[in-house]
């Protein structure tokens, strides 16, 4: 059985931070610290998933009880693989963080971090609502997203 890592955090990713996505990486690099994957799962709350901005980044908008049950996986991560995330998702900043409740694929519930947008425009919500993110040829993701800041929301199309 795998030994538990220290100082143990869950996180649950719905974009970019998945297996087969253009983030994974940072989840598999030693130097960012420790990660787990636990299984996969969708959150208990409903919440609208859009991707948006020129960069094609996916944002889980902070209305829970809109949109859709979200599909992701869940990781169990150390406090400097947390705080490398954190760094990513530009936590507090850009993104915030809170703890969800999320239904594993084995029917059990975990409380979990995950990041999400709490100050978006309204239009935000007009664009399609996902279940679950994937990096498509159509909307490619743009490995520019560390140009991204909460001013590039509002100038959404």
């Amino acid at each position: 059985m795998a030994e538990k890592l220290r100082r143990a955090a869950r996180v649950f990713v719905y974009g970019t931070l998945k297996r087969g996505e253009p983030n994974h990486h940072w989840l598999t690099k030693k130097e960012n610290g420790q990660a787990r994957f636990l299984g996969r799962g969708k959150t208990e709350t409903k919440f609208p998933l859009v991707v948006g901005t020129r960069y094609n980044i996916p944002f889980l908008l902070a209305r829970p009880g809109e949109g859709n049950h979200i599909e992701g996986e869940v990781y169990e991560v150390d406090e400097t693989m947390l705080s490398k995330l954190d760094i990513l998702e530009d936590y507090p900043d850009y993104y915030d963080r809170e703890q969800q409740t999320i239904l594993m694929e084995q029917n059990e519930t975990i409380q979990c971090w995950l990041y999400l947008i709490r100050n978006f425009p309204d239009k935000m919500l007009a664009k399609e609502l996902l279940i679950s993110y994937h990096n498509t040829p159509e909307r490619p993701y743009n490995e520019n997203y560390l140009d991204s800041c909460p001013e590039d929301l509002a100038m959404d199309e």
